[in-house]
């Protein structure tokens, strides 16, 4: 059972960009990120692919500590994919040093923050020695009710989607759920973001326009936005200006916009 984080928002605005700032009333409860432009980034640079993926753990710390700041209850970050997998074994493994490093160099940082770290993905798939201190940062930050941190690591959307649909099909085989009781309220509950809101906005560095196999089912209403900067660029003014973005949206969920004006009313 996962709590969901709750703000208490005296003030009124935070952050700024070059024009406008951010109301806290309107903030996002759930941001995504796919995290995408570190290989091109060193490729710029005539750096290897693992000094790119060094300097997006950099952006990784800024971008954390501004939403805990502004307070975003859920930050989502897209770390690992299935796919990655094909990767060079080299740029794995390294991805995979960092990872430790993190944790270990974050820890106190996740504490003194209240902040609870939480794994989407087949985290068994890591590294034994990995995912041996995923699970130990995880239980030492349970505790922490200001702001959930998910780490998607060896995560895929439709991995995600056919694991749940297993999960309602043994349900079902052992006689303790009726195929006609599967609605979408029942299927969002045995995702990995169970209890969880789905994302209010995504946002994808690097300028590629496509959603990578992330969050298939959660982001059937998710606000994107799609950032030209690299990922190891990417920092604060970047995030104030997509959240900015995004409080410009009108989000109808289907409706007309006159009802939702009417609802506000």
């Amino acid at each position: 059972m996962v709590t969901v984080p709750k703000f208490s928002k005296n003030n009124t605005s935070a952050g700024q960009t070059s024009t406008e700032k951010i109301t806290l009333e309107k903030l996002p409860q759930h941001l995504a990120i796919i995290m995408d432009g570190n290989g091109r980034w060193a490729r710029e640079r005539n750096l290897s692919r693992i000094e790119g993926h060094r300097a997006g753990a950099e952006s990784v710390r800024t971008i954390v500590r501004a939403c805990r700041r502004i307070g975003i209850p859920i930050l989502t970050l897209y770390a690992f994919s299935k796919e990655n997998w094909q990767r060079p074994s080299r740029e794995v493994q390294a991805l995979w040093r960092l990872l430790s490093r993190y944790l270990k160099s974050e820890l106190d940082e996740m504490m003194d923050n209240a902040i609870r770290l939480n794994t989407i993905g087949d985290i068994q798939e890591l590294p034994k020695s990995v995912n041996r201190l995923l699970v130990e940062t995880m239980d030492k930050t349970a505790p922490n009710q200001e702001m959930i941190l998910n780490l998607a690591l060896s995560y895929g959307g439709r991995n995600e989607i056919v694991r749940a649909a297993q999960n309602l099909a043994a349900a079902c085989v052992a006689k303790q759920l009726e195929p006609a009781d599967i609605d979408e309220v029942m299927l969002s509950k045995n995702m990995y973001t169970a209890d969880m809101p789905d994302p209010d906005l995504l946002i994808r560095t690097s300028g590629e326009q496509r959603i990578s196999n992330f969050l298939l089912w959660q982001m059937a209403y998710t606000e994107i936005h799609v950032s030209p900067i690299y990922w190891p660029d990417f920092r604060e003014p970047q995030l104030m200006e997509a959240l900015t973005d995004y409080q410009r949206r009108e989000r109808r969920f289907g409706k007309t916009g006159e009802q939702q004006e009417q609802e506000v009313v």
